[in-house]
């Protein structure tokens, strides 16, 4: 079975062949909000794409969103993403 963060990588890795793709977990620095749900978590990208960088930046998001969009209903809490 493939661990969660690599499945992820996989995804972004061959829908947007990143140069540079960084995953973070985040989640500890939210165990303390009310709405905190420890089967979640909050995940960082980080990504450098030729592919994403030529579009608008809510277009690049949204289709970040749209790939990962079973993972946002299932396992991910919140998701920020940084583009480069």
């Amino acid at each position: 079975m493939i661990p969660f963060l690599e499945e992820i990588k996989i995804k972004l890795n061959k829908e947007f062949n990143p140069k540079k793709l960084i995953l973070v977990d985040n989640s500890y620095l939210h165990t303390k909000h009310k709405s905190f749900n420890p089967k979640k978590i909050h995940l960082k990208i980080i990504i450098e794409s030729e592919d994403l960088k030529k579009i608008e930046k809510l277009k690049a998001h949204k289709a970040i969103f749209n790939l990962l969009k079973h993972e946002m209903k299932e396992k991910i809490h919140a998701l920020e993403i940084e583009i480069k």
